[in-house]
């Protein structure tokens, strides 16, 4: 890919990462629960606050993604730094797949009454997308061992 290609993918995925941060603090706000609790039990409340931490993994997998980018740019895609970059992101999006599963546990323990089939579908949409992310990198980690990327794949 040419350079300036590569500084749009990593723009949208700078772009992507601020959308995702203003929902996950807009989000809480508009929840029919949260109608008449101040800023502080919101955002305090333990699930919204077990989201929060959950979200550390997904951010620095995402820096992680534009800072692999960045060397595939410059053409240093098989470099040791590409391949920590790669790992980094696999790791993550592990640790996120596990972090949602732990929240659909904590929703069905809480609220096991209730019809949550809309919350279940998509976190498993989220765990297929993050364990996507993980067999990706784990290819992309394989063919960067293998000889890195050719001259015709960029």
């Amino acid at each position: 890919m040419k350079r300036s290609s590569m500084f749009l993918v990593q723009a949208a995925l700078m772009l992507f990462g601020v959308a995702v941060l203003v929902g996950m603090l807009w989000e809480p706000q508009t929840e029919g629960v949260n109608a008449n609790k101040t800023l502080m039990a919101i955002y305090l409340d333990p699930f919204v606050a077990y989201a929060y931490l959950g979200s550390i993994p997904f951010f620095v997998g995402l820096y992680q993604a534009v800072r692999f980018l960045g060397f595939v740019g410059a053409g240093e895609s098989a470099t040791p730094a590409a391949t920590r970059s790669l790992r980094t992101i696999r790791y993550c999006a592990l640790v996120v797949v596990a972090c949602i599963v732990g929240a659909e546990l904590w929703i069905m323990r809480m609220h096991g009454d209730d019809d949550a089939a809309g919350v279940f579908a998509l976190g498993i949409l989220a765990t297929i997308a993050g364990l996507g992310t993980a067999a990706a990198t784990v290819a992309l980690e394989r063919s960067l061992r293998r000889g890195g990327l050719t001259p015709a794949s960029r």
